[in-house]
Formats: C-alpha cells, structure tokens, sequence
C-alpha cells in the first residue's frame, strides 16, 4: 500500500516521526511519504525506523503556496533533504511562521484571552509552528471546546484572530522542490478548490501529479480532478494527508492505496531520476 502525504510532530501532526512508521506500517503501508510542511526537519528520524519496520521512505514536504490568490498546497516526493537552498528557504519559512504566530498571539490578547507565545512554544516543541499548537493552547486553557471549535471561531481563515501567511508562489514552490530533485504534487485540489486554470497553470510551471485520490474529495470530485490530470499529463496520486486522530480524524492510514505504476511514473519524473 502506498501513501504520498504525510506529518509528524515535526510540523503539526501527532505523532513523532519514528511512531507515524510504525503505525503506518501496521496499517499496511508499505510506501510511504512523510511530507511536513515547509520543514524537512523529520525525515532523518523517519527513514530509520523506514528501515527497522520494511517501509520505503519517500523523502518529501509540503510547502504552502499561492496561485491566482488562492492557497496551493504542493507536496514535493523524491527530493534531497539535503538540498542546501531548500534548506536555507525551510529557515526562512521557520522565521515567517513565528512572526505570524506571535501575530496571532497578540490578536487572541487583543481579543481578551491570557495566552502567551511560551505557551505556544511550549505546546509545539521543535515543531514547526502553525495554528494547530496554537488550538492546543486554546483548547488546553478551556476557552474552546476542541481544536476544530478554536479554528472555527479564532483561526480559520479570516476568523478573529486570523493573520496571512508569507506568500510564496507556486511556479517558486515548484522549482524549489525541483532544483531540489524531487517532484511537485498538488494537494488536495478539491479542499483548495483548485479549477482548471489554476491547474494548467501549475502544469505549465513544471508540476507532474495531482493528488487525485485525496480522502477530502467525494466520487464526483476525483472524476473532475483524475480528467483534469489525464489533460494536461499529471501523475494521479493518493496521500491521506494523516496527521493523527486527534489532530484529523477523518484522514487515516491503510485505507486506500496508489497503484504500484502510477507511483513508478511519478518516480521516473524526478529530475535526474534513472527509474
């Protein structure tokens, strides 16, 4: 069973990256992509205990992006985490997320909660930090019920405390993960709701799969996506995106699979690549 989306605990999934294998592993997965976002930071960890439990690691990230103003997710498979420009961007991105917490923080002051950055810092660790520690903060001092209330009613987009991301484009997101050997993937399109022009235009960028098989899109919403690939000659892909049960219930592990060839013909598209 393969699987090409993925997080740790180096970004905001639950589980560190050794445990997110082995649980993996037990599921029925025998491939897979630990992609965090914009941090390559887990994959050392994971690929040790990819060797311990018989699971191929396919290196991977997920970096946040913008086309035609909305927001693009492209995970990267295949790459080299060793890459030293991507390595310098993942930095940068480290600092841009925690001006934007702090941002955020000083919102949730203004709005009259008593939360402070070392509580969020304390909650995320060596994480990258995103709004999911951020929730935790908020669920663990009772202002709100779960994580899911604490996005509803503060860090959902355009929500109360709210505050934009640094924008990167994703033709810059594409060549990132290219220069860095890899290939770009767009994630869930359906919750991104990407259409066809946002798409070509990805395609025409240097990007070769489509996340076809997301566990967020209905039938309806793979056949638009699986025809929409087969356009413009996109590798259709399966990622459940798991960040654990108490962080995304709804995506799990082992319960859908990426055929053994499409997988190979995303392989072969890696820049260099010899498959």
């Amino acid at each position: 069973m393969i699987d090409l989306h993925s997080h740790t605990t180096a970004s905001d999934g639950q589980y560190p990256p050794a445990t997110l294998v082995a649980r993996a592993a037990a599921a029925g997965v025998t491939v897979l992509a630990v992609t965090d976002h914009d941090t390559v930071a887990g994959l050392a960890e994971a690929r040790e205990a990819a060797r311990a439990h018989g699971v191929e690691l396919v290196p991977g990230i997920e970096l946040s992006a913008f086309i035609h103003g909305k927001e693009a997710h492209i995970l990267g498979h295949f790459l080299s985490p060793e890459d030293p420009a991507l390595a310098r961007f993942a930095d940068r991105l480290r600092d841009e997320r925690t001006h934007r917490m702090e941002a955020m923080v000083a919102r949730m002051r203004e709005l009259g909660f008593p939360v402070r950055m070392e509580h969020v810092l304390k909650v995320a660790g060596d994480a990258q930090l995103g709004r999911p520690h951020l929730a935790r903060v908020l669920v663990n001092q009772g202002w709100c019920l779960d994580m899911k209330a604490a996005f509803d009613r503060f860090l959902g987009t355009g929500r109360a405390a709210w505050v934009e991301r640094f924008k990167l484009e994703g033709a810059e997101a594409i060549r990132l993960i290219r220069d860095a050997g890899g290939t770009a993937t767009l994630a869930h399109p359906g919750s991104s709701k990407m259409e066809r022009v946002e798409i070509k235009a990805l395609a025409q960028a240097g990007l070769s799969g489509l996340e076809v098989l997301s566990q967020d899109h209905n039938p309806g919403l793979r056949q638009k996506y699986l025809a929409l690939a087969a356009e413009f000659d996109l590798v259709p892909t399966f990622g459940s995106d798991f960040h654990g049960e108490e962080v995304s219930p709804d995506h799990r592990l082992g319960v859908a699979a990426m055929p053994p060839e499409l997988f190979q013909k995303l392989r072969t598209r890696a820049p260099g690549s010899r498959a």
